[in-house]
C-alpha cells in the first residue's frame, strides 16, 4: 500500500485498508457504457439505478458541489472469503460477514469518519460516499489507479484481486498527492468468470452482467417470491449473495493465500453463525416462518441480512433446498 503524509498509514492498516488512491477528475470514464447498459434495460429489475439519481452520477460535483478532489480506499473482507472457504458452505457472499457482521454501509461511514478526522489540513471538507450515494465507485477507483474492470463487471486489483469493498472521500479541496496512472486491462483471454456463472448473467465482452439473471440480484434485491433466474438449479445453492465470479478469478489466488481466515463477529451478532451455519436450513426456515416480519427485520437490524425481509428469506431457503433435491 502506499504511503503519503497527509495519512496514517497504521491508521489505514488498522481499519482493513488494502490500498488507496488519489484522483482529481469527477466525471466517471464509463459514463458512456453504463447509460448504454441501462438504456438496453439490462439493469433490471434494479430501477433505482435509472431513476432520478441516474443523472446524478455523471459527475461528482451534482452530488458534491464542492468536489476538488477524492480519496478511494479498498476495505478487505478477504478474512472471511478464507474463512468460508475453510471452513463453511459457500451459501452466503463473504461480504456480509466480512465486517464483523455489520452491513458495511454502517461499518464503512464510520471507518471513513476515523480516516478524515485523522486528516489534518485546514478548511476540509469531506463528503462520505459507499455505494448508497449515486456515484459510480468502480469507476472512481479506476480513476484513483486502484484497479481495472474485470469481465465479470468487478474491479480488480493488481496485487489484491476484488474481495473488498470501495468507499471514498469527496473532498473540497486538492490534495498534494500525486495522480496515479490508469491501470490496463490483467484479463487477457480469461473467461473463467463467465465460464463457471451457472445463470449465465456476464457477457464477457461488454464486461457488464445481466442483473435479471445474476445470483445476487435474485436472493438479495428481489423480496418476494418469485421463479429463481434459469441455471440456479445448477449453483452452489447460495441464499445470500453470490462469490463464484470471484471464486474462480486468478486473481484472487494469491490474495487468499496470504490471509488467514479468521472470522470476527460482534457479539451482538454473534446469532449470525448459529443460523447460517449450524442449523440446518430446514431449522431457520421454520423459524423465519413463525416471525412476523417486522419481528424477523428487528433481530437482522444492522446486519446485511435484513433487506430482503421474510418473504424474500423464505424464497430464498425454498429455492435451495428444491435446487438440492433436484441435483442428479
Amino acid at each position: 500500500m502506499k504511503t503519503s503524509p497527509i495519512l496514517n498509514n497504521e491508521l489505514l492498516k488498522e481499519l482493513g485498508v488494502l490500498d488507496w488512491g488519489y484522483t482529481e477528475e469527477s466525471i466517471p470514464r464509463s459514463l458512456p457504457n453504463f447509460e448504454k447498459w441501462t438504456e438496453g434495460s439490462q439493469h433490471l429489475p434494479l430501477n433505482y439505478l435509472n431513476d432520478y439519481r441516474k443523472d446524478l452520477r455523471r459527475d461528482l460535483r451534482l452530488v458534491f458541489p464542492e468536489f476538488q478532489s477524492a480519496l478511494v480506499f479498498l476495505f478487505s473482507y478477504q478474512e472471511a472469503k478464507k474463512w468460508l472457504l475453510d471452513e463453511k458452505e459457500h451459501s452466503v457472499a463473504a461480504y456480509t460477514l466480512g465486517f464483523e457482521g455489520e452491513d458495511y454501509h454502517r461499518a464503512l461511514k464510520k471507518r471513513l469518519t476515523k480516516i478524515s478526522e485523522s486528516i489534518e489540513l485546514s478548511g476540509l471538507q469531506f463528503f462520505h460516499t459507499i455505494d448508497a450515494q449515486p456515484v459510480l465507485e468502480r469507476d472512481l477507483a479506476y480513476r484513483a489507479g486502484l484497479g481495472w474492470f474485470g469481465k465479470n463487471s468487478m474491479l480488480i486489483n493488481q496485487k489484491e484481486g476484488s474481495y473488498f469493498i470501495i468507499a471514498s472521500l469527496l473532498l473540497n479541496q486538492k490534495l498534494p498527492i500525486k495522480e496515479s496512472k490508469l491501470d490496463v486491462d490483467h484479463c487477457g483471454q480469461c473467461t473463467a468468470c463467465a465460464d463457471a456463472c451457472p445463470t449465465v448473467a456476464i457477457n464477457p465482452e461488454t464486461r457488464t452482467l445481466e442483473a435479471s439473471k445474476c445470483i445476487s440480484t435474485f436472493t438479495i434485491e428481489i423480496f418476494k417470491e418469485a421463479e429463481a433466474p434459469e441455471g440456479f438449479d445448477k449453483s452452489r445453492g447460495e441464499v445470500f449473495g453470490c462469490d463464484i465470479c470471484q471464486d474462480v478469478c486468478p486473481w484472487n489466488r494469491k490474495p487468499l493465500a496470504r490471509v488467514i481466515g479468521q472470522l470476527k463477529i460482534k457479539e451482538s451478532f454473534s446469532y449470525l453463525k448459529t443460523w447460517l451455519f449450524e442449523w440446518p436450513k430446514e431449522k431457520l426456515e421454520a423459524f423465519i416462518q413463525n416471525e412476523s416480519n417486522r419481528s424477523f427485520k428487528k433481530k437482522l437490524f444492522g446486519t446485511p441480512f435484513d433487506r430482503p425481509g421474510k418473504e424474500g428469506w423464505l424464497k430464498n431457503l425454498k429455492t435451495k433446498i428444491n435446487s438440492n433435491q433436484n441435483d442428479p
